[in-house]
């Protein structure tokens, strides 16, 4: 059986496998704060709709506690662990199953096993305070395994946490002209993608939002991320099918192990 991955723009995709469908870090919303979406539709309701949802960090562009109120009823939520004590807005959607996992947890969702796994990233919720809640990142397994590395950089014991995988979705960019510690551009990306050995790869988290009344600042980092991690990744690892997607593309991949 196939796996299919949407790309709905920043770290917000769904992985539908084994008939199970997975929401990444849902952003449902043109403007956020100083940021506004600068590239592609707004993600329409049909992609509001999963099983299981996966939060990698509290940041408000993964953490929207708005675009997570447009979810369906029932639907399971994994949110990093405390989250729901720093975030307050979590404890009022009580329309959803909200579960806190640390790294090494592992949940079942229909055939589905997903583990939360280590991410090198601020998981705090604002620019100050202390570190609480870990970030995260997510192996789906189904007929394929999927790795959603949420915001992450590069670290020592990447490709051990994460284990073997066959698809990985990787950001290679930010929503700023500048990306701090913890984050991988297109040549750590590249990197990355040497390390995991995955068959194909997706890369996400750029090319969607912007600081409003800066377009004109180093507007390369909005526009090239994509197209550079694909050049190097060809590079870096040329046994990986890259697929660079528009907001709204799907891709459907045969996984044979």
């Amino acid at each position: 059986m196939p796996v299919e991955i949407t790309w709905w723009g920043h770290a917000t995709c769904t992985v539908t496998d084994s008939d199970v469908r997975v929401l990444t870090d849902p952003l449902f919303t043109r403007r956020l704060a100083h940021l506004r979406r600068r590239r592609g539709a707004v993600p329409p309701p049909k992609a509001w709709r999963a099983d299981v949802v996966l939060v990698s960090h509290l940041h408000a562009d993964h953490l929207h506690v708005p675009s997570l109120a447009r979810l369906e009823p029932g639907t399971r939520l994994l949110v990093p662990r405390g989250a729901p004590r720093q975030v307050p807005g979590l404890r009022r959607l009580t329309h959803l199953r909200v579960e806190e996992v640390a790294p090494g947890d592992e949940r079942r969702v229909g055939d589905l096993l997903i583990r939360a796994v280590p991410a090198w990233h601020d998981g705090r919720r604002l620019p100050l305070g202390p570190h609480r809640s870990p970030a995260l990142g997510y192996v789906v397994e189904g007929s394929a395994r999927t790795y959603f590395a949420g915001d992450t950089g590069l670290f020592d014991d990447m490709a051990k946490e994460v284990g073997p995988v066959d698809v990985a979705l990787l950001p290679v960019g930010g929503w700023g002209p500048y990306l701090g510690e913890g984050h991988l551009d297109a040549g750590r990306a590249a990197e990355a993608l040497a390390r995991l050995g995955p068959r194909s790869a997706v890369p996400v988290h750029y090319g969607t939002y912007w600081p409003i009344g800066m377009d004109a600042v180093r507007p390369h980092e909005f526009h090239a991320p994509g197209a550079e991690f694909v050049r190097l990744a060809a590079q870096f690892a040329p046994g990986v099918d890259v697929h660079r997607l528009e907001h709204g593309e799907s891709v459907r991949l045969e996984v044979a192990r």
